[in-house]
């Protein structure tokens, strides 16, 4: 990085933590404080639920996950126009009629307070594992690509959002939000032109997605019902929209957004402007990666974007190997880059098979790399590892014995195993390997913003709602019902126990961040997190909303129940991640209705 990188990059969070600690300074009633005085204009609304969305995570995997799969992860978010539609026409009048600080006061007018506890913990258990990730994941990424420390990276992350978010809460992050949104505009927009431009020059845009297309990037939709297949049209309006309608519907962090509104309609406009802007910015930043992509089919691209697991691979026993592959890999691309060019020239059915065949010929390549990249860094996969390939070659002579399938079964799991590992699995690298390498300098400094700033506002959001739901759901609404405790304490009180609670909430998150690994893709991660709760949590709501009859008694003990089999079908993958927000919802819904009917004293 240059001057201009280090006076971009620091500029711009300066001005965004001071400005946002400078306009709401002084915030001293919850109405200001937590509920952002109500008074919010609908585009700042809007701007905001996207950028508490928006996480770090958004740019660097989703780029890296169009880099690697194409352009299909758009159809995750089909369902989000649908919820906002239904958002706006329940959950947010019902909200505001109520004049609620959080949405789990309103299942305790329905139900009772033990209901409004079990909703409120479960919200805090994924949002706080949430903010530590939405820290560590740019965090550890700038601290391999740029030699920084990971743990002061995190720290550094964790500070400037409790700076100003202490300081002005809800407010705060609102008015900051604007600011981070406009940065990572320009920074993508900037990234996206610029990538075209660096492209050869006798290849346009059209040539461009001519390539992409050819070697499967642009295949948007998905209609097939395949269980296995994470992101189809179903699972986007199904899955995702009853995964976006627990998200913004119940989850505090994009109520509390909303909730800040000055009234029904500037609510109703801001969720819509985002139903509206959200699926195009998500087709955008996965655009930007397959341009990133057919960048790479004219310039040699690495086998692994992590340098530091290629210098240890290179550095050990399996030296030799790695090269050899690395000289494959320079063959093939010479290949890639004359049919690539021959492509954008006259699009032909042949040049296409050829290119999907050497595209395929290059992910065997990368797989291999990254078993010799873990069989370096892990002695005892090494051992396990060649031990397996012994046997199965041993093997092969009898492919249809029952012992050779087995053992074929367990080689797959170690290459699985070694795929998903933070050390091999560099596709939430190559973002920020292409912006170091082939980027100039200003805006280099300028995406780096953009990927902090993304962190900032998503954990700002988080911390928030975190300490919001901990200070009104949890200690306000319990030490009321303490005898020796004056119920009407002041309301300075509680705005500063909220202080405190968001700067506790703030080093916890630093803490997880700092204890966190990655796994096979950062922003599936958070979205497995989210879809383990998230239906468990809409199915409360929904009873709340919808079933008259059904009570709390009930609803406690199905949401318990439910939150365990969500569990275990995760862990055993009986199906994608996203319909576990779909599967969950329903269960405590026919749980709860179950256990109401058959309740021998029904409440």
């Amino acid at each position: 990085m240059q001057a201009l990188d280090w006076i971009v990059l620091i500029g711009t969070l300066t001005a965004i933590v001071g400005y946002g600690t400078w306009k709401t300074r002084g915030s001293k009633s919850s109405e200001d404080y937590i509920r952002g005085g109500s008074s919010t204009k609908w585009w700042t609304i809007g701007l905001s639920v996207m950028a508490t969305q928006a996480s770090a995570i958004t740019f660097l995997s989703t780029t890296g996950q169009a880099f690697s799969d194409g352009m299909g992860f758009v159809q995750f978010y089909f369902g989000l126009p649908i919820a906002m539609v239904i958002i706006c026409m329940v959950f947010i009048p019902l909200y505001h009629k109520l004049k609620v600080y959080t949405a789990y006061e309103f299942l305790e007018n329905r139900f009772d307070l033990k209901t409004r506890t079990l909703t409120a913990i479960l919200f805090l258990i994924q949002r706080g594992l949430a903010a530590g990730i939405t820290i560590f994941a740019p965090a550890i990424i700038l601290s391999i690509v740029l030699g920084w420390n990971l743990i002061t990276l995190n720290i550094i992350i964790g500070i400037l959002v409790i700076i100003y978010t202490v300081s002005g809460g809800t407010k705060a992050v609102s008015v900051t939000q604007k600011q981070q949104m406009f940065v990572i505009f320009a920074g993508m927009f900037a990234a996206f032109f610029i990538t075209l431009d660096l492209i050869p020059k006798d290849v346009g845009f059209v040539e461009a997605l001519d390539i992409a297309g050819a070697s499967g990037k642009m295949e948007v939709l998905d209609f097939s019902f395949d269980l296995d297949n994470r992101y189809t049209v179903w699972t986007g309006i199904l899955g995702g929209t009853f995964l976006m309608l627990s998200y913004f519907g119940t989850d505090q962090s994009q109520v509390q957004r909303y909730l800040s509104g000055k009234s029904v309609k500037e609510m109703r406009w801001g969720m819509m402007f985002n139903g509206l802007l959200k699926v195009p910015m998500q087709f955008f930043i996965l655009l930007v990666g397959v341009m990133v992509f057919v960048f790479y089919q004219f310039n040699p691209a690495p086998l692994n974007f992590i340098d530091a697991s290629t210098e240890k691979v290179l550095a050990s026993e399996y030296a030799n190997d790695y090269k050899a592959l690395q000289e494959k890999q320079t063959a093939l691309f010479e290949k890639k880059k004359a049919v690539s060019v021959q492509l954008a020239k006259s699009y032909n059915t042949a040049d296409k098979q050829q290119l999907l065949r050497l595209d395929s010929i290059e992910k065997s390549y990368r797989a291999e790399s990254k078993y010799l990249i873990k069989r370096a860094i892990d002695a005892e996969y090494a051992t396990e590892y060649d031990k397996l390939k012994k046997e199965v070659a041993s093997l092969e002579k009898n492919p249809e014995s029952e012992i050779y399938k087995v053992k074929q079964a367990e080689l797959k799991t170690l290459y699985k195993y070694a795929a998903k590992d933070s050390e091999t699995n560099d596709r939430d690298y190559m973002f920020i390997s292409f912006i170091l390498k082939y980027l100039p300098s200003g805006l280099i400094g300028l995406l780096l913003a953009v990927i902090l700033s993304a962190a900032m506002s998503s954990t700002a959001s988080e911390i928030n709602a975190l300490a919001t739901i901990t200070s009104i759901d949890l200690y306000k609404r319990n030490r009321k019902g303490v005898p020796s405790v004056d119920p009407n304490a002041d309301d300075e009180h509680y705005v500063k126990a909220t202080k405190w609670f968001t700067l506790g909430w703030g080093i916890l998150a630093i803490i997880i961040a700092c204890f966190a690994s990655l796994a096979e893709n950062l922003i599936q991660l958070v979205n497995i997190i989210g879809s383990i709760f998230y239906g468990n949590v809409l199915g409360i709501f929904l009873l709340a909303f919808f079933f008259k009859k059904v009570k709390g008694n009930a609803v406690f003990m199905a949401a318990l129940i439910t939150q365990i089999i969500v569990i275990g079908i995760w862990y055993i993958e009986i199906m994608p991640f996203l319909w576990l927000n779909l599967v969950g919802c329903v269960i405590v819904i026919l749980l709860a209705t179950i256990l109401q009917m058959t309740a021998e004293n029904p409440e």
